[in-house]
């Protein structure tokens, strides 16, 4: 039997450039239809890993990454025909500015057939906002723009007047204020995790309670996914143990690598090497990406960790270490004050962080087990006393290219890599 097309309300939240506030927008929505009793299910464009963590908390379901080159089409295709089987109401954050990038939000947005709604910061204009909305809506031919939001309005009247500057075909669909406690905290990464917030829920309802107060409860036409085909996952994996850091200091890690993980048989053991815990009993290990800088202290008198992860390189066993994870696996790591600190030593080297950006942008590398595709994105410059095994290209013809490690068994980069984009390549990096 044919599998049967899903119909779903979906918007993906774009605006005119980064800052204007699609994250605080999305969370506000999603947060709101969800305390309504409606499914909601939220997705980010691009490799983020801090703004679904909030989207996540906001709308009580795990954040998937789309992304037309990382995951490719039929990857995004299948999420979406997914979550279209289940939800009432489908978001997509957008990232940068709706036309930025050479695969776009806007290209996302045609390609699957996405309305947008566009989120315009209005806190220094009034008509005017009518005319940056019509530009966004009217400058690619083909592009549904649904509607509009505004962002940091000053007053109801404020709101009224954003609202009324809109062309007829162009829907209000409501308004955050200009108010500082409704914003969400951010670092040098981006925001800070939403683990981390222990008023998160509190600060999702207050956005949840501001949007109501200029919102339409109006949605667009359900839009009809297909059935995508994907291929199955081998079982390359069964019966292995591998053991995850996943922490304050180890967090970035996206939901489908992991479901990645279990599809090819693992069973996947959670440990906090900031709390003091060493490894269990494991057949592989990893090591994300994360924040090993804010917690130096603690990962450096985490002696036990650090003896288990030697006997486990050292006898052979697989370890993917992963930006943080990568950092925390060299000699030293130094903070920004100057300090530092002795980490596990499992590759010759030494980093330090630094107040400009040390990596950006889509990686793809050429491994043994096969090309995995992928993203940097840190504030750290290493020094690594090892030839790298592979070096990874960007794309875009940035100019971040990362080495890749390899000791015995242990492969360490500053890539974080998206298994989505060859599984088979991914689970056999924790093959022995």
């Amino acid at each position: 039997m044919q599998p049967k097309t899903h119909h779903c309300p979906a918007l993906l939240v774009s605006a005119p450039a980064s800052g204007q506030g699609k994250t605080s927008v999305t969370a506000a929505l999603a947060r709101w239809h969800a305390r309504a009793g409606k499914r909601v299910r939220v997705f980010k464009t691009g490799p983020d890993f801090l703004d679904p963590m909030v989207l996540e908390r906001a709308s009580g379901a795990p954040v998937y990454q789309l992304d037309l080159w990382m995951g490719g089409e039929e990857d995004v295709r299948a999420r979406l025909y997914e979550a279209a089987g289940e939800a009432d109401l489908i978001l997509v954050e957008g990232v940068m500015g709706l036309f930025d990038g050479s695969l776009s939000s806007a290209d996302l947005a045609q390609k699957l057939g996405l309305p947008v709604l566009a989120v315009i910061d209005g806190s220094a204009m009034a008509q005017t906002f009518g005319a940056v909305a019509t530009g966004l809506a009217r400058y690619r031919e083909g592009l549904q723009v649904h509607g509009v939001a505004a962002n940091r309005i000053g007053s109801a009247y404020h709101a009224q007047l954003l609202a009324g500057s809109l062309p007829p075909d162009l829907h209000w669909l409501g308004a955050l204020p200009r108010d500082g406690s409704l914003a969400l905290p951010e670092r040098h990464l981006g925001l800070v995790s939403a683990g981390e917030l222990s008023d998160i829920d509190a600060r999702l309802d207050a956005l949840a309670d501001a949007w109501a107060a200029h919102a339409s409860s109006e949605l667009p036409a359900p839009v009809a996914f297909q059935p995508s085909a994907t291929s199955p996952i081998s079982a390359w994996l069964k019966g292995r143990r591998i053991a995850v850091a996943r922490d304050q200091a180890f967090c970035f890690i996206y939901p489908a690598n992991l479901d990645v993980l279990r599809a090819a048989g693992a069973q996947l053991l959670y440990f906090s090497p900031v709390a003091g815990e060493s490894l269990p009993p494991c057949d592989a290990v990893w090591l994300p990406g994360g924040y090993p800088e804010l917690h130096l202290s603690a990962l450096s008198r985490n002696d036990l960790l650090r003896r288990a992860l030697h006997a486990h390189v050292e006898a052979g066993k697989p370890l993917l270490a992963e930006c943080g994870g990568m950092l925390y696996a060299l000699d030293v790591l130094t903070d920004l004050a100057g300090e530092s600190f002795a980490m596990a030593g499992l590759l010759p080297g030494r980093a330090a962080m630094q107040a400009r950006l040390g990596g950006l942008g889509m990686q793809s590398v050429a491994l043994p087990e096969g090309t995995l595709r992928g993203h940097t994105f840190h504030y750290a410059h290493a020094e690594i006393e090892a030839e790298p095994l592979a070096i990874a290209l960007n794309p875009d013809k940035g100019p971040s290219s990362e080495g890749v490690y390899r000791r015995a068994r242990m492969t360490a980069s500053f890539m974080h890599a998206y298994f989505s984009s060859n599984p088979e390549a991914a689970t056999k990096l924790f093959l022995p």
